[in-house]
């Protein structure tokens, strides 16, 4: 029940976030999605260690769980535009996969060149 308990207060924290995100946003009339104004106030806060990783990580988890039924509306809402099921659809679709392999590369070889940094850097110590 503690553990339960824990979930919805970490998930309700994450949820604040979100919502004081999309305030800034209203309020400050900008075209830019409120969500990733949160998520980069909770990178900050987590970064500067104002909030500790403990504080969230289990509603995190939970949410992770749960993250591929978060895109079936977005692909539901696909049926709403059979153009991009076209030829021009199929460009677009390529396009997508195409950045996509290109960035998983890019970030493995920055995790790889940080990694071998990291281990020089043990290694002097």
């Amino acid at each position: 029940m503690v553990k339960i308990t824990r979930t919805v207060f970490q998930v309700i924290i994450l949820y604040l976030f979100s919502f004081i995100g999309s305030w800034i946003v209203q309020s400050l009339s900008l075209q830019f999605p409120g969500s990733i104004i949160g998520l980069l106030l909770l990178f900050t806060c987590l970064y500067f260690k104002i909030i500790p990783v403990e504080l969230i990580k289990d509603g995190v988890g939970f949410l992770l769980t749960f993250l591929a039924l978060f895109f079936i509306p977005a692909t539901v809402g696909i049926m709403d535009y059979p153009e991009l099921l076209s030829w021009a659809g199929l460009g677009m679709i390529l396009s997508i996969v195409i950045s996509t392999i290109i960035t998983i590369i890019i970030t493995g070889k920055i995790c790889e060149y940080l990694e071998r940094k990291l281990l020089e850097k043990e290694q002097i110590e």
